[in-house]
């Protein structure tokens, strides 16, 4: 659980953004492991605002093969051979799916985020288009070039 004294400026510049949602990569959670079941979690904060909401979490939340198959999926969307991407990690803690809602580019972002998935819920959307998805790609690729598979 992470305190909520802490606001968005604490942790510097976001490892990814999509409209209200910051995810914050600080590294791998077993950075001595060399398998790929262990070695590809990644120990992160996420934060998700909108008017009258704030959502907080962190911990081993994501793995860098899914933010590289986000990444890709996103590269589907940009190419117009998709129309959606998820970012689905195996925790409950963060789902991010992106669908495009019109033939002009506009896209719905849907952040679930929860702290605690037994006791709460939140559902946040956002409206980003197409513009938004090289920045995403590019940043998901970072990720993936800072914390290679294993």
């Amino acid at each position: 659980m992470i305190d909520q004294q802490f606001s968005v400026e604490d942790f510097g510049a976001p490892s990814l953004q999509i409209g209200g949602l910051r995810l914050w990569i600080a590294g791998r959670q077993f950075p001595d492991a060399d398998d790929e079941l262990d070695g590809n979690w990644l120990v992160a904060t996420a934060h998700c605002e909108a008017i009258g909401a704030s959502v907080w979490v962190q911990g081993a939340i994501v793995m860098v093969t899914d933010i590289a198959t986000f990444g890709e999926q996103c590269s589907a969307i940009a190419e117009g051979v998709s129309r959606s991407a998820v970012l689905d990690p195996h925790e409950p803690e963060l789902k991010v799916s992106l669908e495009t809602v019109d033939p002009l580019g506009h896209i719905r972002a849907q952040v679930q985020i929860s702290p605690d998935h037994l006791t709460q819920s939140h559902s946040i959307a956002f409206e980003i288009d197409t513009s938004y998805l090289s920045g995403i790609i590019e940043q998901c690729d970072t990720i993936v070039a800072q914390y290679p598979f294993l």
